[in-house]
């Protein structure tokens, strides 16, 4: 998997960047894996913006992934590794011993042909799923349970991954990507190795209109507004705000610290990112 670039015939193609495709192989997804689901367009249950910058896009359906991994002790074949428009990963199609099919997050590094499986003596090599205490110090794994048996919510992403650095008791020590170490209860699966689609952080949409396609609608800078609709707003001539920067609702944007003062979460993490 590599980068491609194009010629500028046009301007939306002068900065596009994406990553190359060879590593798909199949065009359509499992039938009996896929599902709609309603947009929202931002809005939540009051039909009131909650979530600006969201709308349109292009209609996609939704793949239902096992972030679980539990059907264990069963041995599976990767049959396909496909796209997914709701997420920024490849995905691999299993084909289990027992005839069912799943969808998993497809490690980097796996290929069509390969078994996978899930299971606490199962072998240590890239797509299987095992507790983080039967997983050697120093691998990196992704997909990981915060809680035991609620199936994975860390390190989903594209080229992600966390590395195991200790084990202390019942608990154990991730690096998180994003470099703050937390613990782990030991009962907790996670999956052997690292979210493919490694490029993905290198890829540039090249013209408004592919951010579109991605259900994002523009943003307008709050100094470009008026005063009634923005804090920043207004001015004689071009203003760059003359305050710190802040929201619409007057709250600052950059440095002030939202987190609550005794989130329960805090005891687990041993260093902050920062």
């Amino acid at each position: 998997m590599g980068l491609k670039k194009y010629k500028p015939i046009t301007p939306g193609l002068r900065f596009r960047i994406d990553v190359t495709r060879e590593d798909l192989t199949a065009d359509e997804p499992e039938r009996s894996l896929v599902y709609r689901i309603p947009r929202t367009g931002g809005r939540n249950n009051q039909g009131r913006i909650t979530a600006w910058q969201r709308g349109g896009g292009h209609r996609k359906l939704y793949r239902k992934i096992d972030f679980k991994r539990n059907k264990r002790d069963i041995p599976a074949t990767v049959k396909t590794i496909e796209y997914d428009p709701n997420r920024s990963a490849r995905i691999a199609l299993l084909a289990y011993a027992d005839g069912e099919k799943r969808y998993i997050l497809a490690p980097d590094g796996l290929k069509v042909g390969d078994r996978v499986m899930a299971g606490e003596e199962v072998e240590i090599k890239v797509g299987n799923a095992l507790p983080l205490a039967r997983i050697p110090l120093g691998m990196m794994v992704h997909n990981i349970e915060l809680y035991p048996g609620k199936g994975g919510q860390v390190a989903r992403s594209a080229g992600t991954a966390a590395q195991l650095m200790a084990k202390e008791g019942e608990w154990a020590l991730l690096k998180m990507p994003s470099g703050e170490i937390r613990k782990f209860r030991m009962e907790c699966y996670a999956t052997i190795g690292q979210v493919s689609n490694v490029e993905h952080v290198n890829v540039s949409l090249g013209k408004a209109g592919r951010a579109r396609w991605r259900g994002r609608r523009p943003n307008v800078r709050g100094v470009a507004m008026n005063p009634i609709h923005h804090p920043m707003g207004g001015g004689e001539g071009r203003s760059s705000g003359g305050r710190h920067p802040c929201s619409p609702w007057g709250k600052l944007t950059k440095g002030l610290k939202t987190r609550k003062k005794r989130k329960p979460s805090d005891a687990l993490i041993v260093k902050r990112r920062k």
